[in-house]
């Protein structure tokens, strides 16, 4: 059985978390607490994900404190409850880390960082990454193939139940870009990191 490269670092949930958030504080991201898992929000009724508690400012509600923030937020997800106990990566709660810009850059640096974070920080082999992008996101396609350098049959097109993210059924929405570990590559298997 192989190991994570992961399992090679203190890879206790503290020292992953606080690795995340150090290495976007030192990007000039202000670190934020965790929000309320009841928010302010009326939309939801917990809260689901790490950029809930910055909507307002997403929707020009609020005015942002910070051109970036970096957070480790507790979440509750009910939205896709089925797939809770089938997948090893659906469940009730868990903190989501995220990296925020209000205005400050856009994917091609998001893109950079998550590489920078994933491979050189983390240690994760390049060759076991595989990312995805919604499928009409050429921009992002050609990002993750002509600048980090990720090969075209390594980038997958997905559609909106897996590459469209929402905050429920109003608000803020767009495509996704994320980067999967590919713990078993001769069985064609991937897990989300």
């Amino acid at each position: 059985m192989s190991s994570s490269p992961l399992r090679t670092l203190n890879n206790s949930g503290a020292a992953i978390r606080q690795t995340f958030l150090d290495f976007y504080a030192a990007r000039g991201h202000r670190i934020q607490p965790s929000a309320s898992l009841v928010p302010e929000d009326p939309t939801v009724l917990l809260t689901i994900a790490g950029m809930l508690p910055f909507k307002p400012i997403f929707l020009g509600q609020r005015p942002a404190e910070v051109p970036r923030a970096t957070t480790t937020q507790k979440c509750i997800r009910t939205n896709d409850i089925e797939n809770v106990g089938r997948t090893a990566r659906h469940h009730t709660f868990f903190e989501m880390l995220g990296n925020f810009s209000f205005g400050d850059y856009f994917k091609e640096q998001a893109i950079a960082w998550a590489w920078e974070l994933s491979t050189e920080v983390f240690k994760l082999p390049p060759e076991r990454l595989v990312v995805s992008v919604f499928r009409e996101d050429d921009d992002a396609f050609a990002i993750w193939r002509d600048q980090i350098g990720i090969p075209a049959h390594r980038i997958l097109r997905m559609d909106e139940a897996d590459n469209f993210w929402t905050s429920g059924p109003t608000g803020p929405c767009g495509p996704c870009s994320e980067i999967y570990y590919d713990f078993h590559p001769e069985q064609g298997m991937i897990t989300s990191i």
